[in-house]
């Protein structure tokens, strides 16, 4: 490179020339307007500009990382990468430099501190730079937002489940606590950090379920009437106001479960067609009546709880040899309890070379139940 006849305002050196565009004013390279000597230059040059420390904010019982405002969910064995990915963000590399390489070498010194040795190099003014420098890297310890909700028993809204005229089975409270937690899951997994079970308690009369949002209640609440059948009701509690004002309300869904289960065998008021085995309780009430083995559904009105008295369920049901088969609508069976033979009504679903047959003995008589597999 030639010399011009510039002379360096430092020292007094001549100062090389240098192409028109390098020398011309750059707002992002204030540097390229000062013609300083070689010397003087790399006197002042900083290649990269790092911080004496820094420290990663993790969560001490999720394991989630702070970066900004909000917490991220890494799911990481150790945090080297972690202080890496801060590193980089930290350091900032002069704009001089063209041609910018680097590499990291990170350095376990104990359980909560990494030391990131790092190599630059570059081209500045034609001449290869290097440069190492240390950040010590410190794993601090703190709690996120969701698990400090969730330490202090936040939630926005409550699921109760109820029953009409009876209790909850425990099958029906055991498949909600599933439902709650497979939402909560499928929330988690698109992101949501604010998705998460508060507390699940079974009180005598159901179950009561507190949930962080609003939204995974609603949804909590119509999957187990999806199921089940029954009603969904909301209301608003005024809970709090937030920093700005605005006033923050809880929502209790209340879903109220039908009076009758499938597989429970019930005697329809002013009906003389027969017990009815419950099949559904999923809009209006459907069944199969235990006198023909035609199907039932209840009327519009009737809805999913007609009037009814309950006779028994199918696990009372017990097992009874068949003596004949009388003719199209009879069949005769022994009497599970007194052994004594019995002509009673055959419905179309009994197979007529069936050796043996289930029934229902109650106050309404006896009666043979359909196969297990008929049932929806």
């Amino acid at each position: 490179m030639s010399e011009s006849r510039a002379f360096c305002p430092r020292c007094g050196d001549p100062v090389p020339d240098r192409p028109p565009e390098e020398s011309a004013a750059d707002p992002l390279r204030p540097s390229a307007s000062v013609d300083l000597c070689q010397s003087c230059y790399f006197d002042d040059f900083e290649f990269v500009d790092a911080p004496d420390t820094l420290e990663v904010l993790v969560c001490a019982r999720c394991g989630a990382v702070r970066r900004g405002n909000r917490w991220v969910d890494i799911d990481a064995d150790d945090y080297t990468d972690v202080a890496i990915d801060a590193v980089t963000e930290a350091l900032s590399v002069h704009v001089d430099v063209d041609d910018v390489a680097w590499q990291v070498d990170p350095e376990h010194v104990d359980q909560n501190t990494i030391r990131m040795h790092c190599l630059f190099t570059g081209l500045v003014r034609d001449e290869p730079v290097d440069e190492t420098v240390v950040v010590p890297v410190t794993i601090g310890r703190g709690t996120c937002t969701r698990c400090g909700r969730i330490a202090g028993n936040y939630y926005a809204s409550i699921v109760q489940l109820r029953a009409a005229d009876r209790t909850p089975t425990a099958t029906e409270i055991d498949r909600t606590k599933e439902i709650a937690n497979a939402v909560v899951a499928e929330m988690e997994a698109t992101g949501d950090r604010n998705a998460f079970v508060t507390e699940m308690g079974e009180v005598d009369d159901g179950l009561n379920i507190k949930l962080s949002t609003t939204k995974i209640g609603k949804k909590v609440a119509n999957k187990v009437r999806e199921e089940f059948g029954g009603t969904v009701s909301d209301s608003e509690t005024l809970v709090t106001e937030d920093e700005d004002g605005n006033e923050v309300y809880r929502v209790t869904f209340a879903v109220r479960l039908p009076p009758y289960v499938p597989g429970e065998v019930i005697d329809l008021a002013d009906d003389d067609d027969g017990p009815v085995l419950v099949r559904s309780a999923r809009g209006n009430l459907k069944g199969v009546r235990l006198r023909t083995g035609e199907r039932y559904e209840a009327s519009y009105e009737e809805g999913i709880a007609p009037e009814a008295r309950r006779l028994g369920t199918r696990d009372d049901g017990e097992e009874t040899t068949v003596v004949t088969v009388e003719d199209e609508h009879s069949i005769q069976v022994l009497d599970p309890e007194t052994y004594e033979a019995k002509t009673i009504a055959r419905p179309a679903y009994v197979d007529p070379e069936a050796e043996t047959v289930p029934v229902l003995k109650s106050r309404a008589g006896l009666h043979v139940l359909p196969p297990e597999e008929s049932d929806e």
